[in-house]
């Protein structure tokens, strides 16, 4: 795999697929953990979007360790990013189980549904694990940018050695 595009490394543009799509599939798992009536109508949506965040963190974490050959170390940031993964297969694990629970529950001519104390420990295993992927991926890019802006505030950066 390349490590750069048009001369900028791959790992920043890589990232911002994970940092969009991540933290929208783990809203879009409590969504449908407190919505029941959404599961129908956005689960394969939710569990789309989940598959494609989750499959873009190797991608992302390659492509870290490439930059990570050309820039140095960025020590914690590569360690929390290494994580990410074990975060997102149990979202998409969530994602999957509600959608299907409610496919089950909703199909024609079959009378089983699925026990309601179930569905309840999913729908909270669900929203748990949606937090964890939310709190990981602030996590994962505020150690990200301390290792490229220090404790520096970009708006400051560079600025106030010219007065």
């Amino acid at each position: 795999m390349p490590d750069t595009v048009n001369g900028l490394p791959l790992h920043p543009l890589v990232v911002h697929a994970v940092v969009v799509l991540l933290p929208l599939a783990a809203l879009g798992v409590a969504a449908l953990a407190v919505r029941p009536s959404w599961r129908g109508r956005y689960g394969g949506l939710v569990v789309l979007i989940t598959a494609l965040a989750t499959a873009a963190i190797p991608l992302a974490t390659s492509s870290g360790e490439s930059l990570e050959r050309r820039v140095g170390d960025p020590g914690e940031h590569a360690e929390l990013g290494d994580t990410l993964l074990w975060f997102a297969i149990p979202l998409l694990v969530t994602a999957v189980a509600l959608f299907w629970l409610h496919r089950r529950d909703t199909r024609p001519g079959d009378s089983r549904r699925t026990p309601r104390a179930l569905a309840v420990v999913v729908a909270v295993l669900a929203v748990v694990v949606a937090v964890a992927n939310l709190v990981q991926v602030y996590r994962v890019g505020d150690s990200g940018a301390k290792a490229v802006w220090g404790n520096t505030p970009a708006a400051s950066a560079g600025h106030g050695d010219d007065d």
